[in-house]
């Protein structure tokens, strides 16, 4: 399961009513890059087969079964503050994560 704080799901229907296309979903997943040799990332973008759709604090996101398990435990929180990152993710199966909290291996 993923966790999203109230921040990230408040921001995260503030998006959704920005965009046009109903078909398209929050994506959260995880893509080889990055400083630690992994990245996060989010998008809208249309289900694939073999997504799971999971729900949190009211709101439905995809995420593909390789993501899911590295993030499978993890919680996202938003923050918009003087020297807020934004998304960030809070993932307890990092070993290790860069200075930027994007990344991680």
């Amino acid at each position: 399961m993923i966790h999203l704080t109230d921040r990230a799901a408040d921001k995260i229907r503030s998006l959704e009513a920005e965009i046009s296309d109903e078909s398209k979903s929050l994506r959260i997943f995880v893509e080889a890059g990055g400083c630690s040799g992994f990245e996060y990332g989010m998008s809208f973008d249309e289900p694939k087969e073999d997504d799971h759709k999971l729900e949190d604090n009211g709101v439905s996101f995809l995420i593909d079964p390789t993501s899911l398990s590295y993030l499978d435990g993890s919680k996202v929180d938003f923050d918009d503050g003087l020297k807020g990152k934004g998304f960030e993710v809070i993932n307890p199966n990092a070993t290790s994560t860069c200075g930027c909290g994007k990344s991680f291996s």
